[in-house]
């Protein structure tokens, strides 16, 4: 069951004292934007909230966009210490005739039955999208692709992402190895988060092995003010496919869209969408880190509910023009049942405008709560009951 705690009245006038009025950007522009790309997402990086999506759960085709997860096995173990930029990987056959020129992919060049240092093979996955260099990566750490896969996958669940599935470290066409774009953006984000030196790789404008010069395949950078990365992909079941991001004036987005008919298309949605991104809201801070938000009720436990605080400061983006037409939700679903963890997510703040959602942000317990004593939870289980008697399907 969904319940929903709304503070409007608070919100709505926070809102109004602290939106400039000298912001003339017709509704239109901000409310009805729309994108060519099936799939879409954008995300404040800061604060995680989502600005924009259209079938951002979707399941669809990673393509090389896959390539991201393999960089996060990888920089993982680099800061593990289990690896580092002068290991040693051999290039096999396999991944040379799958994965090097011979397969008309792109590729790395590497030469078969060369040892190329993991350093190499980085820039070869990140700046020439080297589906070499990745089965290279694969192979010498798991032993196979799809040992690596296994990695793959492990990770992507300790990280957050709750959907996606991989069977590859290359992003090559394979029917169970699908993703969704909220699950690429929050990839992007801990890449962003969790490796600050790695990342910078995906901001070079390219890369030369065995002879042969390759440009960065980023469609943003030099033509989006702070664009630093991240990875493009292509098949034909996915579409033409991005996963971007830049900063600007402290401020950082992500974007990922899917789905477009040609590179050109690609190039020129997400140029627009990241700057649409960066012009058409206004932030607005609600809440200092570890400042509580709310409260989610809670059954059973030691306390009637847990107190919630988003993941560091809260920060609203409000759609410049759309003041007057501004609500807020905290949702969840219920009821919650202790014991509750602290850190653990379990509502989202949503930001409504015109009654369509423009943003959400995760909220997270701010304190442990036990299990209550045998009489509070048999009065929670009193009030459940009636309340259940009375709650209809739609009821929020």
């Amino acid at each position: 069951m969904v319940f929903v705690h709304r503070f409007v009245t608070f919100l709505y006038a926070f809102a109004l004292a602290a939106i400039s009025s000298t912001y003339f950007i017709s509704n239109t522009y901000a409310q009805e934007f729309a994108t060519k790309a099936k799939q879409a997402i954008v995300m404040d990086y800061d604060s995680g909230s989502v600005l924009f999506q259209k079938n951002a759960d979707e399941l669809m085709p990673p393509a090389s966009m896959a390539k991201l997860m393999t960089m996060e096995v990888v920089f993982d173990a680099l800061k593990r210490g289990q690896l580092n930029y002068d290991s040693p990987f051999t290039i096999s056959e396999d991944a040379w005739r799958r994965g090097g020129s011979e397969s008309g992919g792109s590729s790395m060049f590497a030469k078969l039955g060369s040892d190329v240092r993991l350093e190499d093979l980085i820039r070869g996955v990140i700046i020439q999208s080297g589906n070499d260099a990745s089965m290279a990566i694969a192979e010498g750490m798991a032993g196979s692709e799809v040992g690596f896969a296994g990695l793959m996958n492990e990770r992507a669940r300790k990280i957050g992402l709750s959907k996606s599935k991989f069977r590859n470290s290359t992003g090559l066409p394979h029917p169970e190895q699908l993703v969704t774009a909220r699950d690429l953006a929050v990839l992007a984000r801990h890449l962003v988060k969790t490796y600050p030196e790695q990342y910078k790789i995906y901001a070079e404008p390219a890369f030369t092995w065995n002879k042969i010069r390759q440009r960065n395949r980023n469609p943003i950078l030099g033509k989006v003010d702070g664009a630093d990365g991240l990875k493009t992909g292509y098949t034909e079941a996915s579409g033409y496919g991005f996963v971007g991001s830049a900063m600007q004036d402290g401020r950082r987005i992500i974007v990922v869209l899917n789905g477009m008919s040609s590179v050109k298309e690609r190039a020129a949605e997400s140029v627009k969408l990241l700057r649409w991104s960066f012009r058409a809201f206004q932030a607005i801070d609600l809440f200092a880190a570890n400042e509580i938000v709310g409260e989610a009720t809670l059954y059973g436990g030691s306390r009637s509910g847990v107190p919630l605080k988003a993941e560091g400061a809260l920060r609203i983006f409000v759609p410049i023009g759309f003041r007057d037409r501004l609500k807020a939700d905290i949702v969840f679903t219920g009821p919650i049942r202790a014991p509750v963890e602290a850190g653990a997510q379990i509502a989202k703040l949503q930001v409504l405008v015109d009654g369509k959602i423009s943003q959400e942000t995760p909220l997270f317990a701010a304190e442990d709560v036990g299990v209550g004593s045998v009489s509070q939870r048999a009065m929670d289980a009193m009030k459940e009951l009636i309340v259940g008697l009375f709650r209809f399907d739609d009821d929020a």
